[in-house]
């Protein structure tokens, strides 16, 4: 089994509310310039988790 080489994502997280125990805010991946917003925390992990966890690169 070889090593495989994972491509590093670059990403900005800002946090624009903090409302009801959660956060709202905008993530910026730098590396193709995407900005999405999310409207709680848990959005937020999952819009992580699709692009870092992302095997097809």
């Amino acid at each position: 089994m070889g090593k495989t080489a994972e491509k590093k994502k670059t990403f900005v997280v800002q946090v624009l509310n903090n409302q009801n125990g959660t956060l709202q805010g905008t993530v910026t991946w730098l590396d193709n310039n995407v900005t999405n917003s999310f409207r709680s925390t848990l959005e937020l992990i999952k819009l992580l988790d699709s692009t870092v966890g992302d095997k097809g690169e």
